[in-house]
C-alpha cells in the first residue's frame, strides 16, 4: 500500500491483541550479552549462570540459645533433682562450662551448649540441670548454606533478600543478563520540552514510556523530538539501530502527518498497523534490520497502554526477565463500562473503599459495615476524563478494568479484577 493509500485507507481491518503480540515477539531472541554487576545495583536483574556460594553461613558453629558452652558429656545423668556440677570458665575444658550468647561462636573444646534457664550459680560453682547431647543448641558450620551450594540458576530475576543472601556468602558483584537498550524516539512538531506557546504542547510521551521501560528492566536512551519529516524520522530511526529496541511516540495513525509506519516500512516492514484495543488502536509495529520497532500513538493514554501491551512483554523477553501478569484487586463496579465488541477495551477507574452501613454496630459477625469476606473491599469506580488524550485519567487511576473482546461491557455491580499495571516491574 502506498503513503497516499495509507492515509486515505483508515483502519478498516485491525489486528487481534495477541496475535499482533504474537507478531512483534516472533523472533526475538532474548539477549546473550552479560555483564558483572555490584550487589548493590542488581536488584531486579536476570542471573547469566549459576551463582555458587563461595562460603558456608554460618561459617563457624555458633551458639543457637543463651547459655553455657560444655562438653556434653560432662552433663551426662544431669536432672532436676540431680545436677551436675560445672566450673564457670573462660575456655572449655572437663567439667568447665563458658558463657555465650546467641550467635556467639562455639569455643573450641565444647561441643553443645546448655540453655541459661537450666543453670544456675551456687557460690563458684554451676549447677546444671539439664543433659544435653553433642551439638544440641549449636548451629553447625554450614547450617544455612554450604560451600559450594548452587544458590540461583540462570534467568533468576534478583530480589533484595537475595543479595543479601550473596553478600552473607562472600560475593560483591553477580554476573546479570545485560539490560535491552532501548531507544525511545518522541515525534511531532508542535513537541516542545518546556515554556509551551499557543498550538505547543509539552512533551510527556517519550518521558513516560523511557521511565516505564528502566522499570521493566531496559537501559532506555530518551531522544530529543523529531519533528514530522520524512527524512528527519528516517535518519533518527536509522541511527538508533544499534539498539535493541526503537520506540516512537506519536505520528502512527494515517493522517497526513503520520509519517512513521511508512518510514519504517520503506526501510524494513511494518508487521501490524492498527489493533483491536482501546483506546490506542493506532499503534504499528515493525522491523527494521531485525531491530524491533514499536510505533505508539500520540495521546498520552493510547501511548501508555499499547506501551505496556507491546514495549514491557518485548523488554522482558529480551531481558530474560519473567513477564509476570501485574497484580489485581478485586473490584465492583460502581457503573457501566460499555465496551465496542471485538475491542479490548482498558477503562482506568480509581479504587474506593466499600462505605460503612448506616447503624451497623462491630459486634464481631461481619456487621460493622466492612464487606463480608466474600465481597470486594473496593468500589472501582471509572474516572470522569475518559478521552485518551488526557493524561490525568491515568496519573489519577488506580489501574485500569479490561473489557474482553467477546463482550459489549460490563454491567454496574460486576466484580472486576482490576490491574495494578503500574505498580509491577
Amino acid at each position: 500500500m502506498g503513503a497516499e493509500d495509507r492515509r486515505t485507507a483508515g483502519f478498516k481491518a485491525v489486528t487481534r491483541l495477541a496475535e499482533a503480540r504474537a507478531r512483534l515477539l516472533a523472533g526475538v531472541e532474548p539477549l546473550d550479552r552479560t555483564e558483572p554487576v555490584a550487589l548493590l545495583d542488581a536488584d531486579g536483574r536476570a542471573v547469566a549462570e549459576p551463582v555458587v556460594a563461595e562460603r558456608p553461613v554460618p561459617h563457624y558453629a555458633r551458639a543457637s540459645m543463651d547459655g553455657y558452652a560444655v562438653r556434653a558429656e560432662d552433663t551426662f545423668g544431669a536432672s532436676a533433682r540431680s545436677p551436675v556440677v560445672l566450673e564457670p570458665a573462660e575456655t572449655p575444658g572437663p567439667n568447665r562450662a563458658v558463657r555465650v550468647h546467641t550467635g556467639s561462636e562455639l569455643p573450641d573444646g565444647a561441643d553443645a551448649v546448655v540453655m541459661l534457664e537450666q543453670v544456675e550459680a551456687v557460690g563458684d560453682e554451676l549447677e546444671v540441670f539439664d543433659a544435653v547431647a553433642e551439638g544440641e543448641h549449636v548451629g553447625p558450620v554450614g547450617e544455612d548454606v554450604a560451600a559450594g551450594a548452587t544458590l540461583f540458576e540462570p534467568t533468576h530475576q534478583l530480589r533484595p533478600s537475595d543479595l543479601g543472601l550473596l553478600k552473607s556468602v562472600g560475593l560483591t558483584s553477580v554476573r546479570v543478563v545485560e539490560r535491552p537498550r532501548v531507544a525511545v524516539v518522541p515525534t511531532g512538531e508542535e513537541l516542545v520540552q518546556a515554556d509551551p506557546g499557543p498550538g505547543e504542547i509539552i512533551e510527556t510521551n517519550g518521558q513516560t514510556v523511557s521511565q516505564l521501560a528502566a522499570r521493566w528492566g531496559a537501559d532506555p536512551s530518551y531522544r530529543e523530538v523529531v519533528t514530522d519529516d520524512h527524512d528527519a524520522l528516517r535518519e533518527a530511526i536509522t541511527a538508533d539501530l544499534d539498539h535493541d529496541v526503537v520506540v516512537t511516540t506519536g505520528g502512527s495513525s494515517v493522517g497526513a502527518r503520520d509519517l512513521v509506519p511508512e518510514v519504517v516500512a520503506e526501510l524494513g516492514e511494518v508487521l501490524v498497523h492498527g489493533v483491536a484495543l482501546k483506546p490506542g488502536h493506532p499503534v504499528a509495529l515493525g522491523r527494521v534490520e531485525g531491530t524491533p520497532v514499536v510505533m505508539l500513538p500520540g495521546y498520552p493514554v493510547a501511548c501508555i497502554v499499547n506501551a505496556v501491551q507491546f514495549l514491557r512483554p518485548l523488554v522482558k523477553r529480551l531481558g530474560r526477565l519473567p513477564d509476570r501478569a501485574p497484580p489485581t484487586v478485586p473490584a465492583r463496579l460502581d457503573r457501566k463500562l460499555a465496551s465496542e465488541p471485538g475491542t479490548r477495551t482498558f477503562a482506568r477507574v480509581r479504587l474506593e473503599p466499600v462505605p460503612a452501613a448506616d447503624g451497623d454496630a462491630d459486634d464481631g459477625s461481619g456487621g460493622d459495615g466492612r464487606p463480608a469476606d466474600d465481597d470486594p473491599a473496593f468500589l472501582a469506580v471509572p474516572t470522569r476524563a475518559s478521552g485518551s488524550g488526557v493524561l490525568s485519567s491515568v496519573a489519577l487511576a488506580d489501574g485500569w478494568v479490561v473489557v474482553p473482546e467477546s463482550l459489549d461491557g460490563l454491567d454496574a455491580g460486576t466484580v472486576v479484577p482490576v490491574e495494578r499495571w503500574e505498580w509491577s516491574a
